[in-house]
């Protein structure tokens, strides 16, 4: 028997998009392409805070997702 979480593989793929907008982030920052990722995949980490209702996980994707919304209209 396996004792997951429900929704367990879209809190894989929210942690694959945000590991892909690192590697973006870290080898061709001037594209500025990791921004998109980095909100997508930490909405998708919102939208699992709320379906496993673990506000830890909400609040910090919400912070985080704002600051990523912030620079993006910075650049």
């Amino acid at each position: 028997m396996r004792n997951e979480k429900p929704y367990q593989w879209l809190s894989w793929l929210a942690t694959c998009i945000v590991l892909a907008a690192a590697i973006l982030a870290s080898f061709v920052p001037g594209m500025h392409l990791h921004h998109y990722f980095f909100v997508a995949g930490n909405t998708l980490w919102i939208i699992v805070g709320l379906l496993w209702r673990e506000n830890s996980i909400l609040w910090f994707n919400v912070g985080l997702t704002v600051i990523y919304l912030l620079g993006m209209i910075a650049i």
